[in-house]
């Protein structure tokens, strides 16, 4: 193997070399590696690259690549300082995925890549992540003013299909507070115009529409085959009922409300057994008249979207296995003080919906529940 005048070499240069026989080794660690590879590279960690070397007998050129390219242009030039000639991909992972240049188990065409690029980048996402998400599921209860920035933000991640389920028109006094939807779309469905902007923003997902009011009777049908549910509800009888759907079917509900200047945003999980329920916060709905609707009381046009964004934000901390969710937390956001609070939420024992003695609501019983 000749020497090298440079220590680095250009990502393209190294795709090239590596096609023609040389050894690529990613130097980062395992967790950072999870992310993605490039093609045709070997993952070893930059504290055991010495046993690495001792253990191979080196015929062909030896690349180095790490995030950035200052690990790797370090080990490089230590390894060229012994007698050990090697090179490192200037700009490591991230020039590499600049490039379009293949990663290891990368079905992700040129538009992916693109589109998704600045996610691709996080070590805890990167191909594998993005994978993930293409293959999930999620329905959006409501397509409203929490359904608007959620959907929005998990089609524009690439969460390969929402559902979205609600039964109302688009109005004019929507727009205030709604930005799935438009003018032009008065009138119309609010799923099909919520179909037609997610779809606008991102060609990929797979949106699916059910122009229905979701309720006990349905919502197991509606629900299920799904790996999240978004609550976005404007009444209490579908919340309710997302609810109960939620622990029957073992899926985690990202629940949200917003009223005047206000929000409330947690995350229960059936499949822990230490997660509360909506009704270890909220054991039996109000009788009718007792919470005002936000026809009734108004909301700020903005809060939809804060409590909305954290929704969407929790779901995809879900489907990617990343950081700590809201389970067992009550997250609180007063946008006059605009200050947040977070209050603990622990799983009530007697809870009448996933406690030892659950009382399941009747169906009829939540049909005189006023519409929010």
């Amino acid at each position: 193997m000749g020497q090298h005048d440079d220590p680095e070499i250009s990502a393209f240069a190294a795709a090239a070399g590596v096609a023609a026989g040389a050894v690529l080794l990613d130097i980062r660690s395992a967790a950072e590696r999870a992310g993605g590879m490039a093609q045709g590279a070997q993952g070893v960690d930059i504290d055991a690259l010495d046993a690495w070397l001792a253990r191979v007998a080196l015929t062909q050129p030896l690349l180095l690549i790490c995030a950035v390219g200052q690990r790797s242009l370090r080990a490089a030039q230590a390894l060229c300082a012994r007698g050990i000639v090697a090179q490192s991909v200037r700009g490591g992972m991230q020039a590499w995925i600049a490039a379009g240049l293949p990663l290891a188990d990368d079905d992700l065409d040129a538009d992916a890549r693109e589109r998704y690029a600045r996610q691709l980048r996080l070590p805890e996402v990167g191909v594998r992540g993005q994978a993930r998400l293409a293959r999930a599921r999620v329905a959006v209860v409501g397509a409203g003013g929490l359904g608007s920035p959620a959907a929005l933000y998990l089609a524009a991640a690439g969460v390969g299909t929402l559902s979205l389920i609600d039964d109302d028109v688009v109005e004019r006094s929507n727009l205030q507070r709604q930005v799935l939807h438009s003018d032009a779309r008065v009138g119309a469905p609010k799923v099909a115009s919520a179909a037609a902007a997610l779809q606008a923003l991102n060609p990929r997902a797979c949106i699916e529409t059910h122009a229905v009011r979701l309720d006990m009777d349905n919502a197991v049908h509606l629900l299920a085959g799904h790996d999240l549910l978004i609550d976005g509800s404007d009444n209490f009888a579908a919340r309710y009922a997302v609810s109960a759907t939620s622990l029957r079917l073992g899926l985690p509900m990202i629940y949200g409300a917003v009223e005047r200047y206000s929000g409330q945003v947690s995350v229960f999980d059936p499949r822990r057994a230490d997660s509360p329920c909506y009704r270890c916060l909220f054991p039996y709905p109000p009788a009718a008249g007792e919470a005002p609707s936000c026809t009734e009381a108004g909301v700020l046009g903005v809060l939809p979207g804060v409590i909305g964004l954290l929704q969407a934000t929790e779901a995809l901390k879900l489907l990617l296995d990343l950081g700590t969710s809201l389970i067992g937390r009550l997250l609180l956001f007063d946008a006059l003080a605009m200050r947040f609070r977070e209050l603990a939420l622990p799983r009530d024992a007697q809870c009448p919906g996933c406690g030892a003695d659950a009382q399941p609501l009747d169906a009829q019983a939540l049909q005189h529940l006023c519409q929010g």
